[in-house]
């Protein structure tokens, strides 16, 4: 695996589309190396805190192989879909969601992060670009993009190394948990695993605990 980060990104919280909703959604780029704490990157913030941000969503990282997918789906805002439109805080070069396996732990400069859960798109991603069908798509493609929690805090910068320094999870690939997160249907098998998986998101692994006690 060859990865890089493309692109660094914060957020101030803002007035979002035309209802001026509070959102960090809109980032910009930051071209320094920036630390990288528990709860995400400096400067970072988010709105709603009740589905955004926390340990386990601290940091967000969007695959920009994705961008031209997005832009042959709908050609009216291919312009738009570069480093940043989903939101992101890293835009990664040589990496997509088949490249991951749940739990995956890379050092980022300084930094040392763990994939462990994919995004599922709200109402922000269809209010920042004007079109009500992209959480749908993102669904149905699995084109999600991977949350990070920070196993240690330190400094990154755009064009740093993405270094796959631990794969607990060797066996179960992160676009499986992708699909299962967005479409339910996980079989008696698939919930035993994560409800015991290392370095899933402590979210989903309850969801699947209290699914395998009524099963």
């Amino acid at each position: 695996m060859s990865a890089r980060i493309a692109s660094i990104r914060i957020g101030r919280i803002a007035p979002l589309g035309p209802e001026r909703v509070p959102s960090g959604f809109i980032k910009s780029a930051v071209d320094e190396p920036i630390m990288t704490g528990a709860l995400g990157l400096d400067g970072d913030s988010q709105a709603d805190l009740s589905v955004h941000g926390g340990p386990e969503k601290a940091v967000y990282a969007y695959a920009s192989a994705r961008y031209p997918d997005w832009g042959a789906a709908f050609p009216h805002l291919a312009p738009r879909f570069v480093a940043g439109a989903m939101g992101e805080n890293l835009t990664v070069d040589g990496m997509i969601e088949d490249d991951l396996c749940v739990g995956d732990v890379h050092a980022i400069g300084g930094a040392l992060l763990q994939v462990c859960q994919p995004r599922q798109p709200c109402f922000k991603l269809a209010l920042a670009l004007g079109e009500p069908r992209l959480g749908k798509h993102m669904v149905r493609t699995g084109h999600s993009g991977w949350y990070y929690r920070v196993l240690r805090e330190g400094s990154i910068a755009p064009g740093d190394r993405v270094v796959l320094a631990e794969r607990p999870n060797p066996d179960f690939p992160f676009p499986r948990l992708v699909t299962i997160v967005n479409r339910g249907g996980a079989t008696l098998s698939e919930l035993r695993d994560l409800a015991a998986m290392p370095g899933l998101a402590s979210n989903i692994g309850r969801h699947a605990r209290a699914a395998l006690d009524v099963a």
